[in-house]
């Protein structure tokens, strides 16, 4: 967002899924890091703040401005990113299975932690100046632990960043705060093509589980450290104090999961779990550490249930955990969530049974199921009804889609709304004293 000399940057992510899209992480800023005045963050997932320590480095020098709790989940999810991504780089040169002679990670653990120190926190809807006639307001947004949407105004002209809107019901967060009148509208689109079942999270779970430990199995369960996981958790241990499934080892190997849970401990009053239900979820599941640990549960038979990053499948300890209990076709690889395009998660949703890993062509024998109500996001009846407000926007604009899910989120609020709306193109300029 640029007025007169002010530039302000609205996340900063990384690029994932497919790899024409991750090249992008590795192109210079579309503009000059230096030059850009205030970061507003919406919420830690690595979609939207994995590129800050890469940003930071490159010349910004200015305040990123976020709830506590994002900044609380920052600083286990940069460092995090920053320690695998210094790990991949320095296995893929051991193991010759990088097409580059020394691969070098795009930010370190360093520069992480570097760009953490450029945060500051701001409470939830409270006007801030950010100089220039512009100001700010986050407001609560559901979907994780501190994510905002962002209502900016620029001289006058009301601009509203959805941020990730949570789904209703979630099994964690309360629903995001209704939309509420601006000139212009930027949505996300992630499941914009599609309405969540209309079943319980447990009562999609219990089945899973209960026929993997029928036959002595292991649930794999690829989760998001930071909101999926603690959900899983919670639901995990209601089932197990019901007598729905019965009790089996439950291992989370996320050291960055397990500290995600404490935060999520110490900022009660943002989510609707009880304080009982909470301390349940907290100790429902043995914490894997170390790196020895996690080696460790590779020898273990089930049944059991490993809960590890990453969700999608793209890196992590989940990985190797693959490697060790994919070939078992008593076991099964739960999926969670989305699984973005061109990620390995999306393939093995898609029916691929073999996975490059570490360089090699991996078989995939054990079961494979996708779960569909474990969502953090808003469906796309639930996106529409969200933001019926009136007056309109005189603009709408869908970000944070894939192609097909922005296109037709596009089509349903053009006519059952009867907005103007579009999908803009990646680097696209857009006028809001002229909205198009």
């Amino acid at each position: 967002m640029e007025w007169g000399q002010r530039r302000i940057l609205i996340d900063c992510g990384l690029f994932q899924g497919f790899k024409q899209l991750r090249r992008r992480n590795r192109k210079p800023f579309p503009v000059r890091p230096e030059s850009i005045d205030i970061v507003l963050l919406t919420h830690a997932h690595l979609d939207h703040s994995g590129y800050l320590p890469a940003l930071i480095r490159a010349g910004f020098r200015g305040r990123v401005l976020c709830s506590p709790a994002t900044r609380e989940l920052c600083g286990l999810i940069l460092p995090d990113s920053g320690h695998l991504q210094g790990e991949e780089a320095k296995y893929a040169q051991r193991k010759h299975y990088s097409k580059h002679k020394k691969p070098l990670p795009l930010y370190t653990l360093k520069d992480a932690e570097a760009a953490l120190e450029q945060f500051e926190t701001v409470e939830f809807e409270q006007p801030i100046d950010l100089g220039d006639g512009i100001s700010a307001e986050f407001v609560p947004a559901g979907h994780l632990l501190g994510a905002a949407q962002i209502r900016l105004t620029i001289d006058g002209v009301g601009v509203h960043f959805s941020g990730d809107l949570g789904h209703d019901p979630d099994p964690l967060m309360r629903p995001p705060r209704p939309f509420s009148r601006a000139d212009v509208l930027i949505c996300e689109s992630t499941y914009g093509n599609r309405s969540h079942p209309d079943i319980d999270h447990e009562a999609e779970l219990a089945p899973v589980l209960k026929c993997v430990f029928a036959r002595g199995g292991t649930a794999l369960v690829p989760s998001f450290a930071v909101g999926r996981a603690q959900g899983l958790m919670f639901h995990v241990a209601r089932l197990m104090n019901s007598g729905e499934i019965p009790r089996v080892p439950v291992y989370l190997n996320s050291p960055m999961a397990i500290d995600a849970t404490d935060i999520y401990h110490r900022h009660h009053d943002e989510h609707h779990v009880s304080w009982e239900d909470c301390v349940a979820m907290y100790e429902i599941a043995k914490r894997v550490n170390t790196v020895n640990q996690s080696k460790e549960l590779n020898t273990r038979q089930g049944p059991m249930i490993i809960i590890s990053a990453s969700g999608m499948l793209t890196g992590g300890r989940i990985l190797h955990h693959l490697v060790s209990f994919g070939v078992d076709r008593r076991n099964a690889i739960v999926l969670s969530g989305l699984q973005a395009g061109g990620t390995r998660g999306a393939a093995l949703a898609a029916g691929e049974r073999r996975l490059r890993i570490f360089g090699q062509d991996r078989p995939i024998e054990a079961e494979v199921v996708q779960l569909e109500t474990f969502s953090g996001h808003a469906d796309a009846d639930e996106i529409l009804r969200w933001m019926e407000a009136e007056p309109p926007p005189k603009m709408t604009y869908l970000s944070h889609g894939e192609p097909v899910a922005a296109d037709t989120l596009r089509r349903r609020v053009a006519h059952e709304l009867g907005r103007a709306v579009r999908v803009p193109e990646h680097l696209e300029t857009v006028r809001l004293d002229s909205p198009r």
